[in-house]
């Protein structure tokens, strides 16, 4: 797992070609608005998100953010655990994001 800064993350989601964005907030925080091309599995699901990330392609690159940066961490480090090469946390979250938001 790395943890890199809003404009390092941008960067290299931006050049990736292999890339997967994971958005690990609740349905609740998601309708507020989410990164373009995000899918989200919700990190509070307990087992159920362990169960949902293992039905993912280890093989991508994963660009994991929440809110704040908290969550995506943990969820970098569980995926790291359960096998998944490249894990980018995004420093600071949704809440710093200045990037394109869908809703």
């Amino acid at each position: 797992m790395a943890d890199l800064s809003q404009e390092e993350w941008a960067e290299k989601l931006k050049n990736d070609s292999n890339s997967f964005l994971l958005d690990v907030r609740t349905p609740e925080e998601v309708e507020d608005g989410y990164i373009p091309g995000a899918t989200n599995i919700d990190i509070y699901l307990g087992p159920e998100f362990l169960t949902e990330i293992e039905k993912l392609d280890k093989s991508k690159n994963y660009y994991v953010y929440c809110r704040s940066g908290a969550r995506s961490g943990q969820a970098c480090a569980i995926m790291n655990n359960a096998g998944f090469e490249t894990t980018y946390n995004l420093e600071g979250g949704f809440m710093n994001w200045d990037g394109e938001v869908a809703e």
